[in-house]
């Protein structure tokens, strides 16, 4: 079974979301999407009467869930970092809100949101991470991260700054091609499209943050799962 793999491995290091080809780390997203994982399962349980060992996940759950709070959370920062004991940045970070993990005004969030803006942003989009910062076995630099800046405009959203959510979208909208394509990457040097072409991830990313300004209730507020979270307020802080 897949849970009771991911049981008997969560704590397991790894090379994070991005398959970084450095040292193997306890990467934060990484856990936070182990939490995921267990959650989404006691809710198939508790919903629809899908068999399990609900006691247990719970419990699996709540240790994930201490766990990234205690050692993927750094004070000094005021923000998650990118891996267990660092000080670096992720932009996979932006997601702790949208999955559930964290309400989007927790304070950690909120601080996170604020470190993301002041250190990974380039012209006004994300970087996943900094190349200057991060041994990812693989040096250089890299253009800014499409997806990662939806995820910020989404983050955005749930913290109900619509109008900065609102323009950062329509600032991405505007790099597409004559096709209405997007790439993986954005030079904001040389005003070209990078990486990988055309990039499925960064067309989710523009589908998600279009229905998330569309909607009260968008995909980013259902994943969050989160009462507080049903009445958005339009207005900008």
């Amino acid at each position: 079974m897949l849970l009771e793999h991911l049981e008997s491995i969560w704590q397991s290091p790894g090379r994070g979301i991005w398959e970084v080809r450095g040292a193997p780390r306890d990467f934060t997203h990484s856990r936070v999407m182990c939490w995921v994982a267990f959650d989404r399962a006691i809710r198939l349980a508790e919903q629809f009467g899908e068999p399990g060992p609900v006691d247990r996940w719970r419990g699996v759950r709540e240790a994930i869930h201490a766990d990234v709070c205690k050692h993927g959370f750094s004070v000094k920062r005021n923000s998650f970092t990118q891996y267990y004991g660092g000080e670096t940045l992720d932009a996979s970070l932006l997601l702790i809100p949208q999955v559930g993990f964290l309400p989007p005004d927790d304070p950690r969030v909120v601080g996170t949101i604020k470190a993301v803006e002041d250190n990974l942003l380039r012209d006004g989009f994300v970087m996943r991470y900094s190349t200057a910062a991060v041994d990812d076995g693989v040096g250089g630099t890299e253009g800014t991260f499409l997806a990662c800046s939806f995820w910020l405009a989404d983050a955005y959203t749930l913290s109900n700054r619509r109008k900065a959510a609102t323009a950062l979208f329509e600032r991405l909208l505007s790099l597409r091609n004559s096709l209405g394509l997007l790439s993986e990457e954005y030079d904001t040097i040389g005003k070209r499209l990078l990486g990988n072409f055309p990039q499925g991830f960064s067309h989710l990313g523009l589908i998600n943050t279009a229905h998330n300004l569309a909607h009260r209730r968008g995909p980013a507020h259902q994943r969050a799962n989160r009462a507080a979270q049903e009445k958005v307020d339009d207005k900008d802080d």
